[in-house]
């Protein structure tokens, strides 16, 4: 399961409605890929379709779609947003990542 903060909803749909999307029928896609400092990075976006392999959760009212691949890595993940003069934006709270990088952008298992 994939949970998502108040914050970080409130900030989903904002954005969602800014790029076209609709809140409450759209997806969130999240997933991992290769790269970033500490080996694995995240990838965030929108879609509007469900894909055969892909696994969906609802949080907070938001639907998010992951990949096969990618959910082994991401789960018990919640999806945070700190915004602010020193906020990073979107932070993954992963507790199966054994080191992230500073940015909080990357991770290793």
């Amino acid at each position: 399961m994939i949970k998502v903060a108040q914050t970080a909803k409130e900030k989903v749909s904002t954005l969602m409605i800014e790029e076209g999307f609709n809140p409450l029928k759209d997806y969130v896609r999240v997933g991992v890929k290769s790269g970033g400092c500490s080996g694995l990075s995240y990838d965030l976006k929108f879609d509007h379709q469900l894909q055969s392999d892909d696994k969906l959760f609802e949080d907070n009212q938001v639907k998010i779609l992951v990949d096969k691949k990618s959910l082994l890595y991401l789960i018990g993940t919640t999806l945070e947003y700190s915004g602010g003069l020193n906020g990073k934006g979107f932070v993954f709270n992963n507790p199966n990542a054994q080191r992230t990088c500073g940015c909080g952008e990357s991770f290793s298992l």
